[in-house]
């Protein structure tokens, strides 16, 4: 019986690996510590099926280090104990190699005790740890850890990428070069992998295992909807589909429509979803899209984050719909996600301009003689706590970073904002 697609055309080498050149390109982070052979630890943030677990292996074989895995699933603190101790005893080894790699797949899904059982090996250099996650590492993985290990992003593939991908698939696959393929277009198939290469390549088996031998493979838009919509598990094996529902969810919130939302909503607790993903994306959405037209809405979100760690299934469902609705049903803004963004772009467009001199903290007496914070206006001391001075470094006066949303809360802020600054930094004209 043949392995699936995706394990047959697994690369082994980073000149066959697809996608991720800004880590693994030439002269990219990843690609020079290969070169150089000493790989630090790091974790690789990213959906599924952009290669994670591909890129680990190919470090290990290229560095010719030892290579161990833990999957965050079925190991405890004991399998963690178990797998250290053998990377103690390799890297001890004079017949070892390099330095042992430990990884472990969704390391978001390892307890903080399982985490703290890995600082000392990874602090003292017993291991280099490499770990995989879908989820965002700042909530998932404890600060120390986070501390030892760089993150790096991976982003999905995009439609240049999976194209080279299906050319390959058809080109060196034992399997597919050996059958007669036509592909007359490519958008439905693009489009339901979504930049995974699993995904992908899951769909051209499917096609592949579907098409009689003998018969040509069809590869268009209607042969790949058809046969997805016939098996629409065949390209979601191990629930991969939570991305296109917790997209549709967020869309329909973020549009005003409770109905929809519950619907997804259900979907994703149907399909056995984690609460606390589902929790952590409200809690998102009541920061981007609901903001400061309604802050009331991040509060339930966390309260609600906070609560289904508290009751569980299945009562946590009646919180996560409430705060649903209320997200849904709440006054939108995104103007507080707008400003930090184009804040951010700011700061790497400007670097680094000097902090005007009455914002300086003073702590010794030479600061206080070089003029740290003289002529600082303390707010308090002014009557309705404001007075008006520069806080903005000065290449950088008059600039304008928050403009806000036309809802009622937004614009009560702004027009205080007017009083208080009149002309002098106009909000939202």
């Amino acid at each position: 019986m043949n392995p699936p697609l995706a394990e047959r055309l697994r690369p082994s080498n980073l000149d066959d690996y697809i996608g991720q050149t800004h880590i693994v390109g030439q002269g990219a982070i990843i690609r020079r510590m290969i070169e150089s052979g000493r790989v630090a630890s790091f974790i690789l943030w990213g959906p599924p099926g952009v290669g994670k677990t591909t890129l680990a292996r190919i470090i290990a074989s290229e560095v010719k280090a030892p290579f161990y895995t833990l999957s965050a699933v079925n190991s405890g603190v004991k399998e963690v104990r178990d797998v250290l101790e053998r990377c103690r005893h390799d890297a001890m080894s004079m017949f070892a190699g390099g330095r042992p790699i430990l990884f472990i797949d969704e390391i978001h899904r390892f307890s903080k005790n399982q985490q703290d059982s890995l600082l000392g090996a990874v602090e003292n250099g017993t291991v280099t740890l490499i770990g995989a996650t879908t989820e965002n590492p700042s909530f998932e993985v404890i600060r120390p850890l986070l501390s030892r290990a760089q993150v790096y992003t991976l982003e999905p593939l995009s439609n240049a990428d999976l194209d080279v991908l299906l050319q390959r698939a058809l080109t060196t696959d034992r399997v597919l070069s050996a059958r007669r393929v036509r592909v007359d277009s490519t958008e439905a198939l693009f489009r339901f992998a979504g930049g995974d290469a699993r995904k992908l390549l899951n769909i051209l088996d499917l096609l592949e295992q579907s098409t009689p031998d003998g018969e040509e493979i069809v590869i268009d838009d209607k042969a790949v909807t058809e046969r997805l919509q016939r098996n629409p598990a065949a390209y979601d094996k191990n629930g991969e589909l939570h991305y296109d529902i917790i997209s549709a969810f967020i869309k329909s919130v973020r549009g005003s429509d409770p109905d929809a939302a519950i619907y997804w909503l259900a979907r994703m607790i149907e399909g056995g979803e984690e609460p606390e993903f589902i929790a952590r994306r409200l809690a998102i959405l009541a920061a981007e899209d609901i903001g400061l037209a309604n802050p009331n809405a991040l509060l339930l979100a966390n309260a609600t984050f906070d609560i289904i760690h508290k009751i569980g299934w299945p009562e946590g469902r009646i919180p996560l719909a409430e705060c649903t609705i209320y997200l849904a049903t709440s006054p939108k803004s995104n103007s507080a996600y707008m400003a930090i963004d184009t804040a951010l772009q700011l700061v790497r467009d400007t670097g680094a301009p000097p902090v005007p001199l009455h914002l300086r903290n003073a702590p010794t007496k030479l600061m206080k003689q070089l003029g740290y914070g003289a002529d600082y206006k303390y707010a308090h001391a002014y009557p309705g706590h404001f007075v008006k001075q520069q806080f903005m470094p000065d290449a950088l006066q008059g600039t304008r970073l928050w403009t806000p949303a036309d809802n009622p809360a937004e614009q009560r802020s702004a027009e205080l904002q007017r009083q208080r600054w009149g002309g002098d930094k106009p909000l939202g004209e």
